[in-house]
């Protein structure tokens, strides 16, 4: 299947406001009140950064953005960075006369799901830029793409050598840092079959 690790909204959520708590602390901010809206359920989430920063008020509340100024304007300053930086995307892929009128990159966006179906690629799935765990994203790759079954383990047939019986390993062959492809995909050379 077409997956990456999976790192949820909620995940992301949460590691990004305690990153940015800890960035201002690490900036010599003296933060002493924080209001975050929530994403899952308020009280665990407030429990959590609460824990992580004993000295600061932390307040996690759903529609925080309705309810404290403060939080309605870093709603707004997040939006139009994140339009900006949609907008002003530079693939990684080296992908030759890419289309890039693909809307506002909203999974909702009729002009940026008519962009997924047209870009999907049947084995490799979408650009870089794309959050393959989109509903919206899965639903075009089950339809469109390549359907690919990993097995995680294949019985060995009694006698059969192991596939990695057949390579020598050369005593000083250096290690090789894993590329980026493959660190974010959680995938790791198999070191037995």
């Amino acid at each position: 299947s077409h997956r990456r690790v999976k790192y949820n909204l909620n995940s992301l959520s949460h590691d990004t406001a305690a990153g940015l708590i800890q960035h201002a602390l690490d900036q010599g901010v003296n933060v002493t009140q924080v209001f975050v809206d929530t994403v899952g359920p308020p009280d665990t989430y407030q429990q959590r950064l609460q824990q992580r920063f004993p000295g600061v008020e932390i307040t996690v509340k759903a529609k925080a953005d309705a309810l404290y100024p403060v939080v309605s304007a870093a709603s707004i300053c997040a939006k139009v960075a994140r339009d900006q930086a949609v907008k002003s995307w530079r693939f990684l892929e080296d992908l030759d006369h890419l289309d890039v009128d693909y809307g506002s990159g909203y999974p909702n966006d009729p002009k940026t799901k008519e962009w997924l179906r047209k870009q999907v690629e049947p084995v490799f799935g979408f650009p870089q830029f794309v959050r393959f765990s989109w509903r919206t994203a899965q639903s075009i790759l089950e339809k469109e793409a390549q359907d690919v079954v990993w097995e995680d383990s294949v019985e060995e047939q009694e006698g059969a050598r192991s596939i990695t019986s057949y390579f020598s390993q050369s005593p000083c062959a250096r290690p090789r840092l894993a590329h980026r492809f493959f660190l974010e995909r959680g995938l790791e050379p198999a070191s037995s079959l």
